[in-house]
């Protein structure tokens, strides 16, 4: 495993380049840390699902099959601020300290302006994705698909559906990939209270550009049925390859001015 050393090195803590079985690592670890606490991390999954799968009814309900769709493939884009919680409950069990679901639930550390500042950006990037998607739809279609299957019949079976999946795909891509280099290391960075957003989303592409396979090769995307499970699982897994990158002095030290757990 190699460290990356630069002039900056000072200021930011350095980049560790890690090997392609890394991944499986992480996964493997994160399942691991799932194990030791299953009732505080499957029961955030499960909250976080039973949200997302209320807002999807929702918007079905009042606005057709479209909204929901472009939510379930916008959510990459806010997931990494989502995951505030299992990456404080990694944190907490590799300090040796025993989460518990208020904890994983209300990340005090994450209670900031800079995080707050992050999120701003992640919510910004999402709203471009909802106006993208919705052009690209309105240009291909004069119809409102009311039914996830209409939408997926029209999409799968004409040209002018499979020539909106590619269009689609494209600038979600491009928006993913901005957002993914933006934050795979700048959220669980902001869990230290002394990093700097601008500070954190610097030294998350930096990351990215020194680990680009490994890093795209964690980041699946899992459907809300599977949420309650894997997004904690996904989660504790991104703080382990977090760790095994980025490692800045004092992260797993006690809490300021907080009661230990």
């Amino acid at each position: 495993m190699e460290t990356e050393a630069g002039p900056d090195a000072a200021r930011l803590p350095s980049i560790r380049r890690v090997g392609p079985d890394a991944p499986l690592r992480w996964l493997a670890g994160g399942l691991g840390d799932l194990a030791r606490v299953p009732g505080v991390c499957l029961v955030h999954g499960v909250i976080l699902a039973a949200v997302s799968l209320g807002l999807s009814a929702a918007l079905l309900s009042a606005w057709g099959a479209f909204w929901p769709v472009a939510l379930v493939f916008g959510f990459i884009l806010i997931a990494p601020l989502l995951a505030m919680g299992p990456y404080e409950t990694g944190r907490l069990l590799e300090a040796g300290r025993r989460p518990t679901l208020g904890r994983t639930l209300l990340v005090r550390r994450a209670v900031r302006g800079d995080v707050a500042a992050l999120g701003a950006g992640l919510l910004i990037l999402f709203g471009l994705w909802l106006q993208a998607a919705q052009i690209v739809y309105g240009l291909s279609t004069w119809r409102l698909d009311e039914t996830p299957a209409e939408l997926a019949a029209f999409a799968l079976g004409t040209g002018e559906g499979r020539t909106m999946l590619l269009v689609g795909s494209g600038v979600g891509a491009v928006l993913g990939l901005l957002t993914f280099a933006c934050v795979v290391v700048a959220a669980p960075m902001l869990l230290d209270a002394r990093m700097g957003v601008f500070a954190a989303v610097a030294k998350s592409v930096r990351a990215l550009s020194a680990n680009f396979w490994p890093l795209v090769a964690l980041s699946a995307v899992s459907g809300f049925a599977l949420m309650a499970v894997v997004f904690p699982w996904l989660g504790l897994a991104s703080w382990r390859a977090f760790r095994d990158r980025v490692a800045p002095d004092g992260m797993l030290a006690p809490d300021a001015g907080l009661s230990a757990d």
